[in-house]
């Protein structure tokens, strides 16, 4: 492997684990809720925030799978991945400009932000097989998320110390303070962004046709490959089982913070809760990429998905802030692990060539997920005026995630894609197909 490329590519998720740190997790949340939204109504603005981050979900999932397609065919993916970054950033940056009260215009901008957050991930995504060798991917994609929490924590430590001690870097109080750390993710967002576009290469697609092809060549390899999911048992298997766990892990991240505020814990006790799982995540993510090389990548996701259930259940149960650090400092043991390894288990199930359009489908269940969790959290909370319910009623997604995966095969799956798609009566029958549906 190349090693600065493979620095370059992990050193996106130090840039863009920033948004998901500083204004995902910790301050948006609160500052929606002290500051744009209505104090004096907890539960409306939990529904509020979960409606925000499963609309903007909603979108990236609709256009996840068409976009990577399109990307494919026309070697597009870094192209479409500074779309997305220019838009997260852009609208990060807006953040700073919204007023008290105009909590329309904050729920507007976090959501086309998430939008840029997520639909890049999509092809950053994408990237890594062309980054990585096979038998390397597992500590690569690791490699990719712990430099994002420790990035993303770095950031919102000096974020939180402008916000606590905003006389010591000349801020007059705290409000500006958290206005300038929505600034501060823009600048860190573009700055780190930088290595990705200029040290790995794009994939190239074989042959490289012209973007208005490639819009017409994409839907209709969008609609060969819904076809292939749907026949290759294991793809279509791990990415419902994917959709499921990972609906838990994203609502957990997104909500965290808002929940632990209507549970009555202090801003400052949530603040010291994201840290530690920034800074537990960093170590924790690659000692997990160890682990699984001990006992197999898909038995590591799953004990994951077991801890995740206890938490869940133990969260529940939360009075004290003992309790509030402890489920911190669990969540830092198997976050980064979850993802990383998800991702690089999923990456051996996929073609050659096709990258942008199976990590699209990968990343369009992610945010499916991300849809359906936040808004039945949301929703469950305001229908029944307690936040540990709805809470709670994320558990069963877990455990149905679990066992569906504990029934995938994927030294099977992985050796049938190989089979299936190196060879080269495939591509003719590809070449076959399009003129057929070009008529």
């Amino acid at each position: 492997m190349d090693r600065k490329r493979v620095v370059s590519w992990a050193l996106y998720d130090w840039a863009n684990s920033a948004f998901a740190t500083t204004v995902m997790a910790g301050f948006f949340p609160i500052f929606f809720e002290k500051y744009w939204s209505n104090p004096n109504n907890i539960n409306d603005s939990t529904f509020y925030l979960g409606l925000s981050n499963s609309a903007g979900s909603l979108i990236v999932a609709a256009l996840a799978p068409f976009l990577g397609a399109i990307a494919d065919r026309g070697s597009a993916k870094k192209k479409f991945l500074f779309m997305f970054a220019f838009l997260g950033i852009l609208m990060t940056g807006g953040l700073w400009m919204v007023g008290q009260g105009q909590w329309q215009l904050a729920a507007l901008l976090y959501m086309v932000g998430c939008i840029g957050f997520a639909g890049g991930n999509v092809f950053y995504d994408s990237l890594l097989p062309s980054v990585s060798e096979k038998k390397k991917v597992d500590f690569v994609s690791s490699l990719g998320y712990s430099l994002g929490y420790i990035g993303g924590g770095i950031l919102f430590l000096v974020n939180v110390l402008m916000y606590q001690y905003p006389q010591w870097f000349g801020i007059p109080d705290g409000t500006v303070a958290v206005k300038l750390s929505f600034l501060s993710v823009a600048v860190w967002w573009a700055i780190f962004s930088i290595p990705i576009f200029i040290y790995v290469p794009e994939p190239s697609s074989e042959p490289t046709i012209k973007f208005g092809e490639a819009i017409t060549q994409g839907w209709l390899q969008l609609k060969r490959t819904f076809k292939e999911i749907k026949q290759m048992k294991i793809i279509g298997t791990f990415l419902l089982s994917y959709w499921l766990y990972m609906d838990g892990v994203d609502t957990i991240i997104r909500m965290a913070v808002k929940v632990g505020s209507s549970m009555g814990f202090e801003a400052g006790d949530m603040i010291i809760a994201l840290l530690m799982v920034q800074f537990i995540g960093f170590p924790a993510a690659l000692v997990f990429n160890w682990f699984a090389s001990k006992i197999g990548p898909k038995n590591a996701v799953l004990i994951a998905i077991i801890f995740y259930t206890v938490g869940t259940c133990f969260a529940y149960f939360m009075t004290t802030r003992l309790h509030f650090f402890l489920l911190a400092g669990m969540i830092g043991l198997f976050q980064g692990g979850i993802q990383a390894l998800s991702r690089s288990l999923f990456s051996r199930l996929v073609p050659e060539g096709k990258e942008g359009e199976f990590f699209g489908f990968y990343n369009m269940l992610g945010k499916f997920a991300a849809v359906i969790g936040p808004i039945l959290l949301g929703t469950v909370t305001l229908v029944t005026g307690d936040v540990r319910i709805g809470l709670l009623s994320i558990v069963a997604l877990f455990i149905a995630g679990g066992l569906i995966l504990s029934r995938v095969d994927f030294d099977e799956g992985e050796r049938l894609a190989s089979k299936y798609y190196s060879s080269v009566s495939y591509t003719h029958l590809r070449a076959h197909e399009t003129r057929e549906d070009l008529g």
